[in-house]
């Protein structure tokens, strides 16, 4: 049995955006049959009220704290803790797919173990029908920032 986890904002759609996304598709995969499936929230995000205020004033000392000191978005020390953060919330899954990603984000969930694809179809039926047939292809050259 393999977990998938989709991001998504409506539960149909893959979204395009992995940290403006709102929740997790958790598909499951027998066999190469999806079996069922849940919702769950996602509780850290840029949609994150404290997370948009955090980035307004920047932490109160001038730098964003998503960046690293070489300008990098995603590397930051704060960045890195979120995604730890967020890949704990999937730890039972496998896979993790979305429409894009920061490059730092990407980095981190390969870190912790998750299979990454970042992919340009829209619909999570299609996503997850292809991917339990082995035929999703990772995009994740064109598909990260």
């Amino acid at each position: 049995m393999k977990r998938i986890a989709v991001v998504t904002n409506d539960g149909n759609s893959v979204s395009q955006h992995f940290g403006r996304s709102r929740y997790y598709k958790i598909i499951i995969v027998e066999n190469g049959e999806i079996t069922g499936s849940e919702m769950r929230d996602r509780t850290i995000g840029h949609f994150d009220p404290q997370n948009q205020s955090a980035q307004r004033n920047n932490n109160g000392n001038g730098r964003d704290p998503h960046y690293d000191g070489q300008g990098r978005h995603g590397y930051g020390a704060e960045a890195t803790s979120k995604h730890a953060m967020m890949a704990r919330q999937i730890a039972d899954c496998d896979t993790l797919i979305a429409g894009g990603m920061g490059m730092g984000a990407y980095e981190s969930f390969k870190s912790a173990g998750l299979n990454v694809i970042l992919t340009d179809h829209l619909s999570i039926d299609d996503a997850a029908k292809l991917y339990a047939e082995g035929k999703l292809v990772n995009l994740y050259h064109e598909r990260t920032d």
